[in-house]
């Protein structure tokens, strides 16, 4: 074997090498966060307002998975008020698992989800929600079993 064939042989080797590369880029799943990424990041302004009230709270919102449901509990000064808002399950490993969910908290300021909508893995669980004309946002990892 003389050196062209080597060349020849070295060259087909590192085309084939790069054909499936381009192969394998293909394959890989790009989507983004969400499908209006950049019309939400000239909002998010309004996330850091809404997290530094959120902050300002006596206390985090906690998540308490129990048996068939999430139990979400708002900081105690959200007790007796009217909330509306929203609490986006966030799979950042498989948009299918990502869940949006309607904030209605009871006099308590509690809600129970129920665990069957959503499949178990790693979230990031974003809540925004709006009482007494004051918006508020938070974020919290969470792992459903």
């Amino acid at each position: 074997m003389n050196w062209g064939q080597k060349m020849l042989i070295s060259f087909i080797v590192f085309a084939m090498g790069i054909v499936y590369l381009a192969y394998r880029c293909l394959q890989v799943n790009t989507a983004l966060v969400t499908k209006e990424y950049y019309k939400d990041e000239l909002k998010y302004q309004d996330v850091i307002d809404g997290t530094k009230m959120a902050n300002a709270l006596s206390g985090k919102i906690e998540l308490i998975q129990n048996g068939e449901s999430i139990s979400v509990q708002l900081p105690a000064e959200m007790k007796n008020e009217k909330v509306s808002g929203n609490i986006w399950f966030y799979c950042a490993s498989d948009v299918k698992k990502d869940r949006h969910i309607r904030l209605e908290t009871n006099s308590q300021a509690t809600q129970c989800i129920n665990r069957s909508t959503l499949l178990p893995g790693l979230y990031t669980v974003k809540f925004d929600w709006n009482s007494n004309n004051k918006h508020y946002h938070a974020e919290q990892t969470f792992t459903i079993l």
